[in-house]
């Protein structure tokens, strides 16, 4: 059976490719194989109408209670890891993003839309449940109780701009074409990569901010003391370092 994620690199940057058209519906195998490449990654689904609809309906019809429960709680564990990764993900929304992919994205650092006609949104009370990956918690921590509330009650579709206004997308771009819009957000991703930004101290940025939502103030102040040390004796900083007295864009080597 052929993999429902494909990996690939690309200077420095791991690609996630959702590879199962035309809608890329998440099935259990799916969330297996994204399990077994979750480390650094980024998102997009093959074709250029859907990143993904969403978990696969049949499926779950087909399925007992107790595979539909484990289903969600796999997906939950699994995006969750996404989350905690020490790496920057990058959800590269080519399309619609319903339901269990949209919660995919939000489990991801950054999302970034192409322009078009994709849309966003978790309409799961309509089929009798609840966004099971992570989706109910997350919208809440970006847009608030009350919106969430109204967005979960409706199943609102809302557009990428309409998103981006609300936070839920970082950047909307314009591309003739899926594969030019790809290309476009690896360039970005770039930027983030070794020599251009020390990678362990975006992976300590990541962690930190995650404990501003996770863990009570002073605690969390205690993590960021925690992570600043690590970073403190790292070649990285002192190349920073020097590179800002010898007014030059600094090289790191990620040690």
């Amino acid at each position: 059976m052929a993999n429902l994620v494909d990996y690939t690199t690309d200077r420095g940057v791991a690609v996630l490719v959702i590879n199962d058209p035309p809608v890329n519906t998440i099935t259990h195998e799916m969330v297996k194989d994204l399990d077994d490449c979750i480390t650094d990654a980024r998102f997009v689904g093959h074709g250029e109408h859907c990143f993904s609809a969403g978990a696969n309906i049949a499926m779950l019809r087909e399925v007992d209670p107790d595979f539909r429960y484990n289903f969600f709680q796999h997906a939950s564990e699994t995006f969750l890891r996404l989350e905690h990764t020490p790496k920057l993900i990058i959800a590269a929304l080519n399309g619609h993003a319903i339901g269990a992919g949209y919660e995919l994205a939000l489990a991801c650092d950054l999302r970034i839309a192409w322009r078009g006609e994709g849309t966003l949104a978790l309409p799961q009370i309509d089929y009798g449940m609840l966004p099971g990956a992570g989706g109910i918690q997350r919208l809440a921590r970006i847009v608030g109780k009350g919106r969430t509330m109204q967005m979960l009650l409706e199943g609102a579709r809302i557009n990428f701009e309409q998103g981006q206004s609300m936070g839920l997308v970082n950047l909307v771009w314009d591309a003739p074409s899926g594969v030019e819009f790809m290309d476009k957000v690896i360039a970005y991703a770039r930027r983030f990569t070794l020599p251009n930004k020390p990678v362990l101290a975006v992976g300590r940025l990541k962690r930190a901010l995650q404990a501003a939502f996770e863990m009570p103030l002073e605690q969390a102040l205690a993590f960021d003391r925690e992570l600043q040390a690590q970073l403190i004796r790292t070649d990285d900083l002192a190349e920073g370092l020097q590179a800002w007295l010898d007014k030059r864009a600094p090289t790191f080597q990620g040690k």
